[in-house]
């Protein structure tokens, strides 16, 4: 089974006009100001999935400042994911301008069939100790549920793009010792993190419950990064997520294919990993009626 662990899409009135929300919205703007970075739906995606082999996504919106453009975005994904149970696993995204009104959403979307929270990101206000701090009231709603976290990441070095942010690995760090207990996936490789993992105290305790995912590899790092990423941290910690629509799934499996992976590895990192991973958060459904 394919799993593709890292995927955006919007509803129909995003996708339609989305220079409508900018105002207001400088990360969203910073990202999907470019007419070339593309926006899709779930229909586009299960097309591209059926022809890239893919099995199953884990979708989920924008981190929007406005609650009510969270909303809009989460119940467009709710909606797909209980009109396609079998192929969309769905999480909560949302912006943390009000930790409790993020706690509340996260509430609401874990009790309509959503599998964890993610892919939060900070990209104009970066990865700050003042933004660990506030994750304090989503981190408890997970604990409760049993839920996991997509965490965005980046490299702190190397060439600038849309989207890259002041990601400090110290706070990283901090916000494993402190919520280490919720199983989370750093995305983008952890901008490099995975390296840490050869540290002789500490840190194995420290991100017992850790991932990666490998959205947007082809654009930042060596095919190398497959063997030697899972070499450091472990190829059970490694999923495959493509941050479509940003690069089609294809495109990985070819490096993948080139990459020097043991079959049984190859097949951990395309989905048995996150089949094992959200096997206790995604929830058994029943098809929408027709």
């Amino acid at each position: 089974m394919k799993i593709d662990a890292h995927v955006h899409i919007f509803p129909p009135e995003i996708r339609r006009r989305r220079e409508k929300f900018f105002a207001g919205e400088p990360d969203f703007e910073l990202l999907y100001a470019a007419p070339k970075s593309r926006l899709v739906g779930a229909d586009e995606l299960l097309a591209v999935m059926d022809e890239d082999g893919v099995d199953r996504s884990v979708v989920f919106g924008f981190p929007w400042r406005d609650d009510g453009l969270s909303r809009l975005c989460n119940d467009y994904v709710i909606e797909q994911v209980k009109k396609y149970p079998d192929r969309l696993i769905g999480l909560a995204c949302f912006g943390f301008d009000d930790p409790r009104t993020a706690a509340a959403e996260s509430e609401r979307c874990l009790a309509q069939g959503l599998s964890g929270v993610g892919e939060l990101a900070f990209y104009v206000e970066g990865f700050t100790a003042g933004v660990v701090d506030r994750f304090a009231p989503v981190i408890e709603v997970l604990r409760s549920a049993r839920k996991l976290l997509l965490l965005h990441t980046n490299e702190p070095v190397g060439h600038m793009y849309p989207g890259k942010s002041e990601v400090s690995f110290v706070q990283l760090y901090r916000f494993l010792k402190l919520y280490g207990d919720v199983p989370t996936i750093f995305a983008h490789w952890g901008g490099g993190f995975p390296f840490f993992h050869l540290l002789k105290k500490e840190f194995a305790e420290v991100a017992a419950n850790l991932y990666y995912d490998t959205a947007a590899t082809p654009y930042l790092f060596d095919p190398r990064v497959y063997r030697l990423g899972g070499e450091l941290a472990g190829f059970d910690r490694i999923l495959f997520g493509s941050d479509y629509p940003l690069l089609r799934p294809a495109r990985y499996f070819r490096d993948l294919a080139t990459a020097g992976l043991e079959r049984a590895r190859l097949e951990a990192v395309c989905g048995g990993n996150a089949a094992r991973l959200f096997a206790a958060t995604a929830p058994k459904t029943t098809p929408a009626p027709a």
